[in-house]
């Protein structure tokens, strides 16, 4: 689910990429995906040269576009987004089709995927310096955490993120794994009034049952003003979806609970959990083919 810097407890020490612990096993690449008259291939990055063009197209998004003022560990290249955490997650690459001389083209979407074992090695969960997650311990053995997930403006049609998505299934599936976790963010711009009213909105029909709800760090408020009828989802004013969060809700995820206030990326960060059981039929069926 989303993008993510670390907070509170979480130190911001960066390891070398080099040294970074990596998954055992990587899935093996979906196949070619086509749009019309273009092409584009989705795989798992595998040196630090790749995961660098991740992180240049993340701060394309976050910092030039969405205008997040992320704190990267020391010595981070200029034009790149980065954090401690990048070194111990699997980076998700979807990569357009190279030119005519075999030059590869740009890597166009990406989504990075911190696994169980890797958490544990990283002392935790990017989400855990939002969130008070110790409702979720019980999960955390067969969960990953997705995060700093983006696509380039050119390319927003729909199929880069469905080709990312198909890609997160064999992964989950081939690790044995059946949860997902991550932040869902809504640019707050305007005070943070679209994120309220989203989360006053949403939180009646996607809210998880009580034992699984988590509390963040810095609440974003989400009180109602006044001319809101608590309560009330219908009455409360329109706050348009963000694409991201409709694909999730679709698919079957829920939101864990309020939002969290990130200053640094300029955002509210809705927690959001997926599990693969909970997953709608038809994208069981069009992802894991079941």
């Amino acid at each position: 689910m989303l993008r993510q810097p670390p907070r509170t407890s979480v130190s911001r020490v960066a390891p070398s990429l080099a040294s970074a612990p990596r998954s055992a096993v990587r899935p093996a690449p979906p196949p070619l995906l086509l749009l019309p008259a273009q092409a584009f291939t989705v795989k798992w990055a595998n040196c630090e040269s790749e995961v660098e063009e991740a992180q240049r197209l993340r701060h394309l998004v976050f910092v030039q576009e969405m205008g997040a003022r992320p704190m990267p560990p020391p010595g981070t290249p200029e034009g790149l987004d980065a954090d401690r955490f990048d070194a111990f997650c699997d980076h998700l690459l979807v990569r357009a089709a190279g030119d005519d001389t075999g030059k590869p083209g740009p890597v166009i979407g990406t989504y990075r995927v911190l696994g169980p074992d890797a958490a544990r090695r990283a002392g935790g969960l990017y989400s855990d310096g939002e969130f008070d997650l110790a409702r979720l311990d019980c999960l955390r053995p067969r969960a990953v955490e997705l995060g700093r997930s983006c696509v380039h403006p050119a390319w927003r049609s729909g199929g880069v993120i469905m080709a990312l998505w198909g890609a997160l299934a064999q992964y989950m599936r081939l690790h044995e794994l059946d949860t997902m976790i991550g932040c869902a963010s809504v640019g707050i711009a305007d005070g943070g009034d679209a994120a309220r009213r989203l989360w006053l909105r949403l939180h009646a029909q996607h809210l998880v049952a009580p034992q699984w709800q988590v509390r963040p760090y810095e609440p974003l408020r989400v009180d109602c003003r006044s001319g809101d009828a608590p309560g009330d989802a219908a009455a409360i004013p329109a706050a348009e979806t963000p694409p991201l969060i409709k694909g999730y809700l679709r698919c079957g995820a829920q939101l864990l609970g309020p939002p969290a206030l990130d200053t640094a990326f300029n955002t509210a960060d809705l927690p959001m959990l997926m599990r693969i059981a909970d997953l709608a039929p038809r994208y069981r069926k069009h992802f894991l083919g079941a």
